[in-house]
């Protein structure tokens, strides 16, 4: 049995991973997607929040699967011009200031021009601030250096730059020869790259599904309603295919498919979750069950939107999420199989 290319997933994570796309700006990224999808002749259409679905007819079309994987990402948006000729930053998505100081940005301006910055404390330089080393990490105390030559806010204003301007986090993706992946936005482009490597074998070698399958790709799921829409009243199965989190206590790792038991909503769907497990033991792929306590989903999202599903969660699992995060070849391999079993398997 042949499972779609890892190295070649991992070449378009890497592709993924390096488009900006903070949630609020994620065309350009979905316009990749779609071009991947495209080629591969896969109908797709978008809705109106600007996502995309993905639909592989299958040989029962009365009852329909749906798996969703987010491209939207962690990022910010210009709060206030100051009048040094710095940015105040508003933070895109759940994570903590101190995971982004010191790191080098993208402004993008509303008519599309492009600026260079970093990250820092306004305290930073130690031979000037006291306190350093202990100012708090908060938006008062950082701010973006742009990388050009201006000194006060009509100087940043002539560049175009203004409130409401998106900020995206250069992700410095690295692939490692012995197998690690790190990355910014592994979460979820891990997963997108992973349901775009699984749809080219569908297609390619010409595998029918059991049900027609739509594949929502989300750009809305760091904010909290991506996956929320767009569901067929046919559909009766719904996984949301998103990062396994690591940490003290947790049983996910970066070698394993993490199969989600219950996360901030409360549990995952409990026979669906013994139908990956049962699939996954038949077919010799290594996983972990785990609970992510600060953590919610786009399946978690469309139950609480009211949609008669039966809901899932797996993915990768990813170290250091929402920050400096990194994954391993291995995690990638054990999802895709989980992953490839699942799409020809019987409904719960």
């Amino acid at each position: 049995m042949s499972y779609p290319n890892a190295d070649k997933t991992i070449e378009l994570i890497k592709e993924l991973v390096e488009i900006p796309s903070p949630s609020g700006n994620t065309d350009e990224v979905i316009s990749f997607v779609e071009g991947v999808l495209r080629d591969l002749q896969v109908g797709t259409k978008r809705n109106r929040k600007g996502g995309l679905i993905a639909t592989i007819p299958g040989k029962d079309s009365d009852q329909h699967r749906m798996l969703t994987a987010h491209v939207d990402t962690l990022g910010a948006i210009v709060k206030e011009v100051k009048a040094s000729g710095r940015l105040k930053l508003d933070l895109i998505g759940g994570f903590k200031y101190n995971s982004i100081e010191g790191e080098y940005c993208q402004i993008e301006t509303t008519a599309g021009e492009k600026y260079s910055g970093t990250i820092l404390m306004h305290q930073t330089s130690v031979h000037v601030y006291k306190n350093a080393g202990k100012a708090e990490r908060n938006q008062d105390n950082m701010e973006i250096r742009i990388d050009e030559k201006v000194h006060s806010a009509d100087e940043v204003r002539a560049l175009g730059i203004e409130v409401g301007d998106f900020v995206s986090f250069n992700p410095r993706a690295e692939v490692l020869a012995n197998g690690y992946i790190k990355s910014r936005h592994l979460d979820d482009k891990a997963s997108v790259g992973i349901l775009l490597q699984l749809i080219k074998q569908v297609k390619e070698e010409s595998v029918e599904l059991p049900y027609t399958t739509h594949f929502l790709i989300s750009n809305n799921e760091e904010i909290g309603y991506g996956g929320n829409s767009n569901i067929t009243p046919e559909t009766v199965e719904y996984l949301a295919v998103d990062m396994g989190a690591m940490g003290d206590g947790q049983s996910t790792d970066e070698y394993t498919v993490s199969i989600c038991v219950k996360d901030a909503s409360g549990p995952y769907h409990y026979g669906l979750r013994k139908h990956l497990v049962q699939l996954a033991r038949e077919n010799e792929v290594n996983y972990k069950l785990d609970i992510y306590p600060y953590y919610g989903s786009d399946a978690s999202a469309a139950i609480r939107a009211g949609h008669d599903i039966v809901h899932g969660l797996v993915g990768p699992g990813i170290d250091s999420s929402h920050a400096f995060e990194r994954t391993h070849r291995s995690s990638i391999e054990e999802t895709t199989k989980l992953l490839y079993h699942y799409l020809q398997s019987e409904l719960v």
